[in-house]
């Protein structure tokens, strides 16, 4: 397994300083016009360069963040967007799951799942899949107690 940290700093001007993370809380829009053609470059390439070689069913590629973005603009500066957990996104290639689906939707503001809202432990349940896992195991714990590896979640069955 390998973990990157997708933090780069970009110069967008106007005495905005960017250290490198995806915090929009001002310059939404300067911010991610400025790094998301970089990012996505990278992104492409890496699972263009997976299928190419044959990897794409042997490896997933996860882009994950640990929550969204507030549909509204302007929480704290007139340009920005603040945390948001009821919504957010991820993008799963590769591992040997069901490519080009999109799943699940937001309601037309944006601010929460419309139907079957899927959860951190979906999408972990779908990568243990991937991985061999399995979700009855258990770990003792400090107290020799059996415990699951997720307190809940199921495999994300429009990808497995």
């Amino acid at each position: 397994m390998v973990s990157v940290a997708a933090r780069f700093p970009v110069n967008i001007g106007g005495g905005v300083n960017d250290p490198g993370g995806w915090d929009t809380h001002v310059a939404n829009f300067k911010l991610p016009r400025a790094k998301l053609p970089i990012y996505d470059q990278a992104v492409a390439a890496l699972i263009t360069d997976l299928h190419e070689r044959g990897l794409s069913d042997d490896v997933a590629v996860v882009i994950w963040s640990e929550f969204g973005r507030q549909p509204r603009i302007s929480d704290v500066t007139p340009d920005g967007r603040g945390h948001w957990p009821s919504a957010a996104c991820a993008l799963i290639a590769g591992g040997g799951l069901q490519m080009g689906r999109v799943i699940g939707e937001t309601d037309a503001r944006g601010e929460k799942a419309r139907f079957n809202p899927l959860g951190t432990q979906d999408v972990l349940a779908t990568l243990y899949h991937v991985l061999g896992i399995d979700l009855s195991q258990t770990l003792a714990d400090h107290n020799g107690r059996p415990q699951y590896l997720l307190d809940r979640g199921e495999r994300i069955a429009g990808l497995v």
